[in-house]
């Protein structure tokens, strides 16, 4: 099971013995900070987990699933992560 906000917020209540309320706040405060980073255009780099990076695409040519007609999908950015050394070495069970 992925863990959740709550999950989260639990674990850090427990293992810092912190008031729950400021559990919480911790982590709304952290994932705040990363959405408006990126939402700036910044990259957020956390040393030893990974980096989530924005990165513009163009527009594209497109089709619509339900009727098959073919369409221009309008440019975006998109957020993509890549995780660090040390975290692809923990996950492949080699660190």
């Amino acid at each position: 099971m992925a863990p959740t906000k709550a999950n989260i917020t639990d674990s850090i209540y427990r293992k810092l013995n912190l008031p729950k309320s400021k559990s919480v706040q911790a982590v709304e405060s952290l994932l705040e900070i990363i959405k408006r980073t990126l939402a700036s255009g910044e990259d957020v780099l956390i040393s030893g987990f990974g980096k989530f990076c924005i990165k513009d695409k163009e527009k594209r040519r497109g089709r619509n699933p339900q009727t098959g007609e073919d369409m221009m999908l309008g440019s975006r950015r998109v957020v993509t992560f890549r995780c660090s050394r040390m975290l692809r070495e923990r996950v492949n069970g080699s660190g």
